[in-house]
């Protein structure tokens, strides 16, 4: 399912007040999916290497995916994935998220520790991934004015 972070479809926020809203939509999002619970918080680090990179304050490395394959090396895309385990509380993720959505920082996902329920926030909204069909309506109804209006953000 995809909500929007501000009315509108409005993609970037343009001032304080707007930013607030964003981080409204999102925590009120997280909270409903991880209230009291551990959550991974898995950041990407793209590189044009193999190797991995210096290791990310905070997390510790879990995964490298070749992401774009080409028989050219120096064309091969990677993703070096750094997972926090962290318990959730409302608010703790605002540096982050604000970050997200000024698009400074990209492929961002925060999961519950069995990875049932998946939040990827992006520039202009974010991606919800639920286990079940009636989590997904229950929330999608609680939150019907976020939702994207393409047929596929559902």
């Amino acid at each position: 399912m995809r909500f929007h972070s501000l009315p509108e479809s409005t993609r970037y926020a343009q001032d304080e007040s707007e930013y607030a809203v964003v981080l409204q939509r999102y925590n009120a999002v997280l909270d409903e999916l991880f209230a009291g619970e551990d959550v991974y918080v898995i950041t990407p680090v793209w590189t044009a290497e193999p190797d991995v990179p210096t290791r990310q304050p905070d997390a510790g490395y879990w995964q490298s995916l070749l992401v774009e394959d080409d028989p050219d090396p120096e064309f091969r895309t990677y993703s070096h994935l750094f997972a926090a385990r962290r318990p959730w509380r409302h608010g703790c993720l605002d540096d982050l998220l604000r970050e997200v959505a000024d698009d400074k920082v990209a492929g961002v996902l925060i999961t519950d520790t069995q990875l049932r329920r998946i939040h990827h926030p992006y520039d202009g909204g974010a991606d919800v991934f639920l286990a079940t069909s009636e989590e997904r309506d229950r929330m999608r109804d609680r939150h019907s004015s976020w939702l994207s209006s393409h047929p596929a953000g559902l």
